[in-house]
């Protein structure tokens, strides 16, 4: 990710985005599984509140190595939420609502980040004069910082609404597949990681959903350009 982010590949520049990063991934993480439990209780089932998956703790969500692959490629996980498909009212139905409800959550935080990074960003062309050599540092990092939140949460929808397994997706296209067909994908759940972290470090996956990141941004920032247009 952060060859993406990187305009000059400086090592002090690198820094800076990591230590803006992080925040943002421990708090979008555990936003995204604690959504996944949050529904699932709703649709009546209580394994991820038991396990003490219902809190927006961090420390009760992060996965060590899809933190990292979050980190560097923009793309990542954490720990899975526990859930019980048979206590469902409608099992189908709950564990296709439980999965989208991860993605949705990051959709949700990248559209308020768009937000504060244009009016940000709005506020900063009005406030500094022209005459002003260089924006102030302050400045710059909040508006990288909005910035990155909005980056990141929208990637890590994108990528979560993969529709095969282990991600999201896979789970809320099991509605509309047999239930055999299903069960004989998720046999491969664990190749088809391994397939999708090689994906990852040759950066081949990052060429379709860096376009369909970058267009659901591009709108999320058009449509706010255009609310603030008439204020």
């Amino acid at each position: 990710m952060f060859r993406y982010l990187l305009s000059d590949g400086s090592v002090r520049d690198y820094i800076i985005n990591l230590l803006l990063t992080l925040p943002i991934i421990v708090f979008s993480l555990t936003v995204h599984e604690y959504s996944h439990a949050r529904v699932a209780q709703k649709m009546g089932d209580e394994t991820a509140a038991n396990f003490g998956r219902l809190t927006l703790n961090p420390l009760k969500h992060l996965d060590p190595i899809g933190t990292l692959c979050m980190v560097l490629f923009g793309f990542g996980w954490a720990k899975p939420v526990p859930v019980n498909s048979r206590n469902f009212r409608n099992p189908r139905r709950g564990m296709a609502l439980t999965a989208a409800a991860g993605p949705l959550s990051n959709l949700a935080l990248g559209f308020v980040f768009s937000l504060l990074y244009v009016l940000t960003y709005r506020l900063a062309l009005r406030l500094i004069p022209p005459s002003a050599e260089s924006v102030p540092a302050m400045v710059d990092v909040a508006i990288t910082f909005l910035y990155l939140g909005m980056l990141l949460n929208v990637y890590l929808a994108v990528f979560n609404l993969l529709p095969i397994p282990p991600f999201d997706g896979s789970r809320i296209f099991f509605i509309f597949l047999p239930t055999k067909w299903y069960f004989a994908i998720m046999k491969y759940e664990r190749w088809i990681m391994i397939g999708v972290l090689v994906l990852l470090w040759t950066g081949i996956i990052q060429i379709p959903f860096g376009w369909i990141a970058g267009k659901i941004i591009n709108l999320m920032t058009w449509l706010w350009s255009l609310v603030f247009a008439f204020i």
